[in-house]
């Protein structure tokens, strides 16, 4: 019976792999085109932060540290 448990847990985890990947794949491949088109538009490869997408992005960082 213990077997048959472990068995179980490690297709479970398997299987959460499997999907975690896809996922995974899935948002790179709907979100890299969309990336490469804004940095190919920009001027300056990326585009540099400031006046309030400097502030917005500092502050969400240190909202996600505390």
């Amino acid at each position: 019976m213990r077997r048959a448990s472990r068995i179980s847990k490690t297709r479970r985890g398997l299987q959460a792999a499997a999907i975690a990947v896809r996922l995974g794949l899935a948002a790179i491949v709907l979100v890299g085109p969309l990336a490469a088109v804004t940095v190919a538009i920009s001027e300056n490869g990326m585009m540099p932060k400031r006046g309030a997408g400097l502030v917005l992005f500092v502050s969400l960082q240190r909202q996600s540290m505390s």
